[in-house]
């Protein structure tokens, strides 16, 4: 197998635990308004690699990693590869590399064969990032392009099978800050036994420029970042005890 590769990070500092080299695939079907990567959504051939040569780059850089540290495997979105996905953490793995799969869940299905394939990836993955847009699902329709009902079941089916999981919320003014939203999004997740941690991540406008490269529209042109207050309630709704 190979894969579709967009780009690669040496030595990732908020791509999960410790320092990981990060591998950032080739291929989105989701159009969230405030992607700061949208060069990644097309899936025309980039950089291809097979798997072993993309081990081969990993290992050159194991000494830096510490106690904590491992591959992450970004997007795009790394599920639209799942064959390759398979074959590159499974030889990870054999290598006793700590294996993180970074996934915004849009390709989830209960149905084959992608269900079986995903089964066998988690066989082989250490920890999930998994990415909540928003809970309202008409709102995150509009944020993102796609229904959140096969990604929110992703989220359950993860916390039966116990496989530790970190979510990501994106906080942007107008679409995704919400407090009743985010106060579902606490109530869901509380059903849920496997979450490690919540991570609020501000909405920022530093990839406007890709847009424009691209010739595309920004849809956020007249949305700023939330503000301090903002990102702390936030916090504090989806990081309160129960």
């Amino acid at each position: 197998m190979t894969a579709n590769v967009h780009s690669l990070e040496s030595f990732g500092s908020v791509d999960g635990p410790g320092v990981r080299f990060v591998i950032f695939l080739q291929g989105c079907h989701m159009r969230c308004q405030f992607c700061h990567n949208p060069d990644t959504w097309k899936e025309e051939p980039n950089q291809i690699f097979t798997a072993d040569e993309l081990l081969e780059k990993v290992l050159r850089y194991r000494g830096y990693w510490g106690e904590k540290g491992g591959i992450t495997v970004s997007g795009g979105e790394p599920l639209l590869q799942l064959d390759f996905m398979i074959e590159f953490f499974t030889k990870a793995k054999a290598e006793g590399i700590h294996t993180c799969l970074d996934t915004a869940g849009n390709p989830f299905s209960r149905e084959e064969p992608f269900f079986s394939k995903f089964q066998e990836l988690m066989k082989v993955t250490d920890l999930i990032m998994l990415d909540i847009k928003e809970m309202n699902p008409e709102r995150h329709r509009k944020l993102t392009g796609v229904k959140n009902d096969n990604i929110l079941d992703l989220a359950q089916y993860l916390s039966d099978m116990g496989k530790p999981v970190w979510i990501r919320h994106v906080l942007v003014p107008e679409r995704s800050d919400y407090d009743a939203d985010l106060r579902n999004m606490k109530a869901f997740l509380d059903t849920l036994t496997n979450v490690e941690k919540v991570e609020i991540l501000p909405y920022h406008t530093m990839g406007i420029f890709k847009w424009e490269n691209l010739g595309l529209t920004y849809p956020l042109a007249d949305i700023k970042p939330p503000s301090e207050e903002r990102i702390r309630n936030a916090e504090q709704i989806l990081n309160a005890v129960k």
